[in-house]
């Protein structure tokens, strides 16, 4: 019999055709998993069961992690109108509301990226902040059209450090390889993962691959 088979303080039988999840505090990885409509007549794939065994994440940190949706952010009032502002702030470019909050999210440290390692903690963007890096990028030559291309292809760079890494690294790139104007805007449009290296190993590799001078 499926009921017995299935007996288990996680599985409740809510109809005789219907089978549901009765966990409040945790989320299934797959939504279609979370309500299943079943023949009680009928076996239950095994695989499915195993899934439903074994698919459990904290709600919060897999809805942050999948959409990065700004409501499902553990912010207070006041930071979460930072955030729609910092949104405003890509207005210019034509991204969705869940791309602003994916982007926003990946330079802020809410959602994870392997450009940041373990080293981002999460922080509440400055609309500030981000407007004056969108103004410096766009000092270099940089169209909104580029600007969009650009951090599509490299968001976090909205979470560099515009004197340290940002204006300095743009320095090197000129005074020590000569790369200016329109030679600048070329590079940055292929690699501006550039525009927050902050580690020269000279080979003598120190584990921060992604920020390091040597990719150049």
């Amino acid at each position: 019999m499926l009921g017995r088979q299935l007996a288990s303080p996680l599985l409740t039988f809510d109809s005789p055709t219907r089978l549901s999840f009765s966990t409040p505090d945790r989320a299934i990885a797959s939504p279609n998993i979370a309500c299943l409509n079943v023949n009680s007549s009928q076996a239950l794939p095994s695989n499915l069961i195993q899934g439903a065994w074994t698919s459990h994440f904290p709600r919060k940190k897999w809805t942050i992690h999948s959409s990065a949706q700004i409501d499902n952010l553990t912010l207070n009032d006041e930071d979460k109108k930072t955030w729609e502002t910092c949104r405003e702030a890509l207005s210019a470019f034509e991204f969705s509301i869940e791309e602003k909050d994916k982007i926003l999210g990946k330079a802020f440290g809410h959602v994870h990226s392997p450009y940041w390692g373990e080293e981002r903690k999460r922080e509440v963007p400055k609309f500030e902040i981000v407007n004056e890096i969108l103004d410096h990028l766009r000092s270099l030559g940089l169209s909104d059209d580029d600007l969009y291309k650009l951090v599509k292809k490299f968001p976090e760079v909205l979470g560099c450090s515009l004197d340290k890494e940002l204006k300095t690294n743009v320095q090197i790139l000129e005074k020590d390889w000569g790369i200016k104007g329109k030679s600048l805007r070329n590079l940055l449009l292929r690699n501006p993962k550039v525009l927050g290296y902050n580690v020269d190993c000279k080979g003598d590799c120190m584990a921060q691959c992604t920020r390091c001078w040597v990719r150049f």
